[in-house]
């Protein structure tokens, strides 16, 4: 398991990688598609992820992804509207079929998803946006693996027990910490090597700020299956699940970097 995981774990670097380095439409179109693969594991909780308020979802996310590729952002709120319309056409005109909760997290899954991870996609589209990206897996897969192994060194006080039972006060800080170290030598690195000019400092608070938030999705992610009961989004991913088990802290993560190098980088 632990082999498998860490060999799926280095293709998604790979992918990430490659994806983001190329941008343009190479991004746009893989981030479409995980982002449409992340909305079904999610509607699929709710039993509509091949279901019409699954699917009118999905149409809606698409819509949204060539408005933004089209630069068209001001009819962004129209979709809303009318998306939210049409899937309360859908509640009422096939009433009882769907539950209410089935109704709404359809329209939620736009939001958790699909527009929180286009980020990704606006990040990359800024000035030095090929670096500022990095930052969103900098810091949340970062973070992560920071909080991990000071959580298995000295992890005493939990975090969330009754949430994640493995989470330590202690792995948090580490990961924090660990995240600010890391932002801070990739600004030298990419100073360096990337002829950019990028403040450590600047860079390792976007990455301490940027690891609370990814903690905050890490654990919304692990909420929504406690209270459904299951343990992985999906097995698209092997050893780590679905595309929400692996990209649950990039979710919260994309849109905070975004706004963070406005403000600070």
């Amino acid at each position: 398991m632990f082999k498998t995981r860490l060999l799926s774990g280095i293709l998604l670097v790979i992918i990430a990688f490659v994806t983001i380095c190329l941008g343009g439409d190479v991004l746009f179109v893989t981030l479409l598609a995980i982002s449409l693969i992340g909305m079904m594991e999610l509607c699929q909780v709710v039993k509509v992820g091949k279901k019409l308020p699954g699917i009118v979802s999905y149409l809606a996310a698409a819509v949204y992804y060539f408005l933004l590729r089209a630069d068209r952002k001001e009819d962004i709120l129209f979709l809303v509207i009318l998306f939210l319309v049409v899937l309360m056409a859908v509640y009422v005109f096939s009433f009882p079929a769907y539950g209410t909760e089935q109704i709404v997290m359809s329209f939620f899954a736009l939001f958790y998803v699909a527009v929180m991870l286009s980020y990704i996609y606006q990040t990359r589209l800024l000035e030095d946006g090929l670096f500022l990206v990095g930052l969103v897996f900098l810091c949340s897969w970062g973070c992560d693996t920071c909080a991990y192994c000071v959580g298995v060194l000295i992890g005493k006080h939990k975090m969330a027990p009754k949430l994640s039972p493995k989470k330590s006060v202690e792995g948090a800080v580490g990961g924090l910490l660990g995240a600010a170290l890391l932002g801070a030598l990739y600004a030298l690195a990419i100073s360096r090597w990337g002829g950019v000019s990028a403040s450590p400092a600047a860079y390792a608070l976007i990455c301490f700020v940027g690891g609370m938030i990814s903690m905050v999705g890490d654990l919304a992610a692990s909420a929504i299956k406690r209270n459904h009961e299951i343990k992985d989004y999906g097995k698209l991913i092997p050893g780590h699940g679905g595309i929400l088990d692996r990209f649950d802290s990039v979710i919260f993560t994309a849109p905070a970097i975004y706004y963070l190098a406005l403000a600070i980088a």
